[in-house]
């Protein structure tokens, strides 16, 4: 079985900053030494709001990147999913420990799959087995190179990436290990229409985006490639590791291949509003807050990380651990963590997608919820 881990917040509490040069100067050095063309974050402690950019937008015009822009969030749509589902299962709508074939009569099939076993749960926490489709190896080799470049424009329904990943076996049984999948969260994507009667994207903005104010915040609808409203542009090396590797332009791509795992775009400050009000109890009653935070050892991902239904928490150096979620799509990386309660939060986007930016966005967490200049009963 795997470990189901304590829910209590970290022993360490995070000292309020009164500054940001530190912040500033790790996101100078993002674009001056990594190579990225832009990064921004905004930090919201209270009512207070601090937002800080480095490098460029739109290398074409050299203008800079701004707080309304707004970027595609990659795996960090997966905790606007599982926020629905829990929502439903407060309202007895759907029961966690239902088996996924209750909702999906006959669609988890596959060799080695048996949809009674694995649970809605399962699905949240990546404790199903279910092979992700994203490692297939027709999807791996048209989401790189030039193939990428022909491709990105092509549509994907739910059910189509649900049948590429069960074509493989499970990587183990349900609830016997961990393992990241975006293919489970295609299926909580399919029980949030099956349940609502109501498209996800509709579903998202009933339930979190309208009530919360998030008027950057949308699931793209069919094969829209847009991203609409105010918006930077979004860069790609296609997975080429070169470090002469050319760079494109993918900011118009069909999304729907990241649907309920990957699909949304968001804004710095709406992604902040949204994880204060998760962390902070506001869209969720105590008992699907505690099922949410209920955490599981994670295996080959991130260090020092453990994950609960949709959320990870994250333990940084100097023993404080902050909860929220991270995603990558092409051309963007995002981060979003804060404080168990909610008041202080940090998110930041790198519109470039090489150079692996989570050792950047660790170093921005450490900077703001663990300075060096801490009180020493605060370390």
């Amino acid at each position: 079985m795997t470990e189901l881990l304590a829910v209590a917040p970290s022993a360490y509490a995070a000292p309020v900053r009164t500054d940001h040069l530190e912040i500033q100067r790790v996101l100078d050095r993002a674009v001056a030494d990594g190579g990225v063309p832009g990064m921004l974050t905004e930090i919201r402690d209270g009512r207070d709001t601090w937002f800080g950019t480095a490098g460029v937008a739109d290398t074409a015009t050299g203008r800079e990147r701004r707080p309304q822009d707004r970027f595609r969030i990659g795996s960090t749509t997966k905790t606007f999913t599982a926020t629905v589902i829990l929502q439903l299962a407060a309202e007895r709508e759907l029961g966690l420990d239902d088996p996924v074939e209750k909702w999906l009569p006959g669609v988890v099939r596959g060799p080695g799959y048996d949809a009674e076993k694995i649970t809605v749960r399962h699905l949240l926490n990546h404790t199903s087995g279910i092979f992700d489709y994203v490692n297939d190896p027709v999807m791996r080799s048209r989401g790189a190179g030039l193939p990428f470049l022909r491709s990105r424009f092509d549509g994907y329904r739910p059910e189509q990436l649900v049948e590429i990943g069960l074509s493989h076996p499970p990587t183990f049984a349900p609830g016997t290990g961990w393992g990241y999948s975006n293919t489970p969260y295609i299926l909580a994507g399919l029980i949030i229409e099956r349940v609502t009667g109501r498209s996800l994207s509709d579903a998202f903005a009933q339930r979190i985006t309208r009530p919360l104010g998030l008027t950057g915040t949308y699931l793209p609808r069919g094969d829209d490639p847009l991203i609409h409203g105010p918006h930077g542009r979004h860069y790609s090396k296609l997975m080429l590791t070169e470090p002469d590797a050319a760079v494109h332009d993918v900011t118009e791509l069909n999304s729907s291949w990241g649907w309920a795992a990957g699909g949304i775009v968001s804004t710095a400050g709406d992604l902040n509003r949204f994880f204060g009000a998760l962390l902070g109890g506001r869209l969720l009653p105590h008992a699907q807050q505690q099922d949410m935070f209920t955490m599981v050892a994670t295996k080959n991902w991130i260090p020092d990380t453990t994950y609960g239904l949709g959320v990870a928490s994250q333990r940084l150096a100097c023993g404080v651990t902050v909860w929220g979620m991270g995603g990558a799509i092409n051309g963007s990386w995002t981060y979003t963590f804060g404080t168990r309660g909610g008041r202080r939060t940090l998110a930041v986007n790198a519109n470039g997608d090489w150079n692996d930016p989570i050792a950047t966005f660790t170093e921005l967490l450490r900077s703001e919820f663990c300075p060096s200049a801490a009180p020493a009963a605060s370390r």
